[in-house]
């Protein structure tokens, strides 16, 4: 199981200033103040109010990178302030594209008509997974992209890209290793292909798709990726005119070489986001109401609220949980089992909500068991939670089991470079009557914008400092 790591630090922009590259990304700036990691909470109070969520960053960053594609203007609405947004956005300045971004209304303006790279001075940043998605594009029109040779996102253990790379060799692309980083090029237009991946990854199927779209003919994958933000950036790269059969299902067809144009996107909520709201709201025992414009992705997640007490109802775009009395872990038809939330690739259970769903079982009466399907280091974290007085006991790396009910006191507990495992700690928190500090809660930026903004709405008494 791979140890999981404390964040380095960052500049305002995300970035790790001791990895900077100067002559790659002009505009950084070594020296910068570092942003406050810690959060601190005064829990036991209800959560009451509303939240409109961001959008899911797995869906703007693909889209993002997709848009370099094409040379016609874009307008994007609904872009979120995330630190991963500002460093994709950074690295088109420093390209040669236009970038308008109105950060009143969060509505972006992209064109590339004058987009360059050049693979001697141009290397996209390791410590953004989403750095891989922008290869594809790269290699379209410029017949080359390079990119740090171990890209990273959170600490969920071993993330490979070997099977990117051969996705990128699949369709005529040569892959090699060049002084720390991977060079990728292409000696003529990309060639269509008919791939099966081994396992059905999110950011591959996104790579696949964008690499089909470039490549005259017919391409096929099998075992793709389904998730909401998956089915979103497809649907993305069909309104530029991207010709995509299979949306929503493991196998997708894309035809593709012909041009792609401009034109407008909005996003979608975070179905994540309006999870974590509506867990908060069911956590402290409030009435949080939530907006949610795609309630067709949740009747999963809703049976799964379900197995601690809670009731998510769904009505006129709005999203709330109720719940009858104290969270209570509901006993299993079948005798001598345990309560179990099992994750995996969508339609599963969604894996990145898992932690949040812990939290509830922490402070649920009765015990559960949660299970990792695909992560070997994203459960390292809940011996944390015994901070906070709660019981959890480890089975592997993939499982654990909560025994609920004890009784929870407020603690300092330390969360590693997860987003929703730090949230899931600040679930907690806010659920004990007095003082909690988070520390190392920086990966909440990552995906959240305006996090604490929603919870003091909410009247939550948070907010963020430094070690002292």
């Amino acid at each position: 199981m791979r140890i999981l790591k404390r964040h380095r630090p960052s500049d305002p922009s995300g970035l790790d200033v001791r990895q900077y590259n100067s002559r790659a990304f002009p505009y950084f700036f070594p020296g910068s103040p570092i942003p406050m990691s810690n959060l601190i909470v005064h829990g036991g109070t209800p959560l009451r109010g509303r939240v409109v969520p961001s959008a899911n960053k797995n869906a703007v960053l693909p889209i993002l990178c997709a848009t370099l594609l094409t040379d016609q203007p874009l307008t994007l609405h609904g872009v979120p302030d995330i630190t991963d947004v500002r460093k994709i956005l950074d690295i088109f300045r420093t390209l040669g594209s236009d970038v308008r971004l109105d950060d009143a209304t969060r509505t972006l303006a992209l064109h590339h008509k004058n987009t360059v790279f050049d693979a001697a001075n141009h290397r996209l940043p390791e410590e953004m997974r989403s750095s891989i998605m922008l290869v594809p594009p790269l290699l379209a029109r410029f017949g080359v992209a390079r990119l740090e040779d171990n890209v990273k996102g959170c600490t969920l253990g071993v993330r490979e890209i070997d099977p990117h790379v051969d996705i990128f060799r699949s369709f005529g692309g040569q892959v090699e290793r060049a002084s720390g980083s991977l060079l990728v090029r292409a000696s003529g237009p990309l060639k269509p292909t008919h791939h099966w991946l081994d396992y059905a990854s999110v950011t591959t199927t996104e790579n696949f798709v964008l690499c089909a779209a470039a490549a005259e003919g017919e391409s096929s994958l099998t075992n793709a990726a389904s998730e909401p933000h998956v089915q979103e950036f497809c649907r993305f790269m069909a309104m530029m005119g991207a010709d995509i059969d299979g949306i929503g299902t493991s196998r997708l067809v894309v035809r593709g070489g012909k041009r792609l144009g401009g034109g407008e996107f909005t996003f979608e909520e975070d179905f994540h986001e309006i999870t974590t709201f509506l867990a908060l709201g069911a956590i402290t025992g409030g009435d949080v109401v939530v907006r949610n414009r795609t309630p067709g992705n949740f009747p999963l997640i809703d049976r799964t609220f379900a197995k601690f007490g809670v009731r998510i109802e769904h009505k006129d775009g709005w999203s709330r949980a109720l719940r009858d009395g104290p969270l209570k872990v509901q006993t299993p038809f079948t005798s001598n089992v345990l309560t179990k939330v099992e994750a995996a690739p969508w339609p599963y259970f969604p894996v990145d909500l898992l932690p949040i769903f812990i939290a509830l079982g922490v402070c649920a009466e009765g015990n559960a068991m949660f299970w990792n399907k695909v992560y070997d280091g994203a459960l390292g974290w809940t011996g944390e939670l015994s901070k906070f007085g709660a019981h959890v006991f480890s089975s592997d790396p993939h499982r654990v089991v909560t025994f609920g009910g004890n009784p929870l006191t407020p603690g300092v507990v330390e969360s590693p470079y997860i987003i929703r495992v730090a949230i899931a700690l600040f679930m907690v928190a806010s659920s004990i009557k007095g003082r909690s500090e988070i520390r190392n809660a920086t990966p909440i930026r990552r995906a959240h914008p305006r996090f604490v903004e929603n919870l003091r709405s909410l009247g939550v008494q948070v907010e963020w400092a430094n070690d002292e």
